[in-house]
């Protein structure tokens, strides 16, 4: 076996092994890659969920029926899902057949166009019904470019890894979506907390969109930097693979993969029902909760930050116990809690809502959270994973995104029980994506050639 080394390119950097041109493995830069570039992407996408909650149903909806503008507001921010799917065919197929670098330098750089602008729009006040219009084409734009995120970032540090440790590195990804959520939300807290509130619906949150122009020069940077992983570099040179497109031979090879991948994303409900609708349900007068905007922009933070701590020590978990046993047991416990966590919203406890959201959100979710991405990854071969795993993510999560509006249709203001109605439908779709789990695969102790084999 002959290895040379050369530091030239990226495209020449290379391994020569057999009769395979190949470039080094090099997990921890894709790992890193990985966790900036979504903590940079997830600011944007972040920021727009928390101001659909606490800002958007007054400046771009008013109406005279408050439950009105809480679903108006709240379909914006599922909008943003609707999109996700053409973004993962498009942008899945661009990373399966010319390079996963390539589509997250793109994708980073979408995101931060399409937030940066929605920092300039007029509002309904100043320009009516144009004002939703322009928001709603711009949240089209942030969910087409965030479909290739995750699932090229995830794809290249799983491709980097070792086998025995492609849970922990690819959990870094994850960990850095939650970082981009504090990042947001750590701008908006001193906003929101010391302005007034004539000043802060005005001009006041505005400041954190503008700043989305730094994010596309740092995103521009650090992901131009990063190598393609090898085994993909020696794939992308066999022309059977040039020629396939990736959704064509997704639906034809592995058709159910897809479907319970699908099902799986439903998960997501749990972060729906308790950062989404119950951050509406906590601070709209038309529930009647009487809390303040900046006192749960503090509960998303506690969110995000017990996350940040437990995503690596559950991704490293996963590479000794396997990934199902934690999706499972993760899942349906935050769905079950859920109730709790609205409960103690209801009975106006804040210090119970922090222990709650932390338990829920913070270590329950994550345990689902932290592993999904490498275990979506390990069910399709590597011709069409950033495809496969962008298509199924993306289509669930655009069905879930419409669950905020789901709860607020079936718990309105006014209405009896919400605490109790939220939580049993969180964990009737908790224990669906439970089962599809179980039917999947089990992939604790296999290599990605042993995978790609089946």
């Amino acid at each position: 076996m002959t290895v040379t080394h050369r530091r030239d390119t990226p495209s020449t950097q290379d391994d020569t092994i057999g009769h395979d041109t190949i470039a080094r493995k090099d997990p921890k830069k894709a790992a890193m890659s990985g966790w900036i570039g979504s903590a940079l992407e997830y600011y944007d996408f972040a920021l727009y969920s928390l101001a659909a909650t606490l800002l958007f149903p007054t400046i771009f909806f008013p109406t005279e029926n408050p439950t009105v503008g809480i679903i108006a507001s709240l379909a914006t921010y599922a909008v943003g899902y609707v999109s996700r799917p053409l973004g993962a065919v498009v942008l899945g197929a661009y990373g399966d057949r010319h390079g996963r670098k390539k589509v997250l330098v793109f994708a980073m750089l979408l995101m931060g166009f399409a937030t940066f602008a929605v920092g300039l729009l007029p509002t309904y006040g100043q320009v009516g019904l144009l004002a939703p219009v322009l928001l709603v084409i711009l949240r089209l734009i942030q969910g087409f470019a965030v479909a290739g995120e995750l699932g090229g970032a995830s794809a290249m540090i799983v491709e980097h890894s070792p086998d025995a440790r492609r849970g922990f590195f690819a959990s870094f990804s994850l960990q850095g979506t939650q970082v981009g959520s504090i990042l947001a939300t750590a701008v908006l807290i001193p906003l929101a907390a010391l302005l007034p509130d004539d000043q802060f619906h005005s001009w006041g949150w505005r400041l954190p969109f503008l700043l989305s122009a730094v994010v596309i020069l740092a995103g521009y940077i650090i992901r131009r930097r990063v190598q393609e992983p090898p085994a993909y570099l020696a794939q992308s040179e066999e022309p059977s693979t040039k020629r396939r497109f990736p959704l064509a031979d997704l639906l034809r090879t592995h058709p159910w993969v897809l479907v319970r991948c699908v099902a799986m994303t439903f998960t997501n409900v749990i972060g729906m029902a308790t950062l989404i609708f119950g951050v509406s349900f906590a601070t709209q007068k038309s529930y009647g909760n009487g809390f303040s905007s900046s006192e749960f922009l503090w509960v998303t933070m506690a969110a995000n930050v017990a996350a940040v701590v437990t995503i690596p020590l559950f991704g490293a978990l996963s590479d000794r116990i396997g990934r199902r046993t934690l999706m499972v047991a993760g899942g349906i416990a935050g769905g079950l809690l859920t109730f709790v966590y609205l409960w103690a919203i209801e009975q106006g406890s804040l210090p119970l809502i922090f222990v709650c959201v932390v338990i829920v959100q913070g270590i329950l979710f994550q345990m689902w959270n932290a592993t999904f991405a490498t275990f979506f990854q390990e069910q399709f071969p590597m011709r069409m994973r950033v495809t496969g795993f962008a298509v199924s993510q993306n289509i669930g999560l655009m069905i879930a995104s419409f669950f905020p509006s789901l709860f607020t249709a079936i718990a309105p203001p006014g209405s009896q029980n919400i605490p109790m109605v939220i939580g049993l439908t969180t964990l009737g779709i908790c224990l669906v994506s439970a089962l599809a789990t179980l039917l999947s695969s089990d992939t604790k102790g296999k290599t990605l050639e042993d995978l790609e084999a089946r």
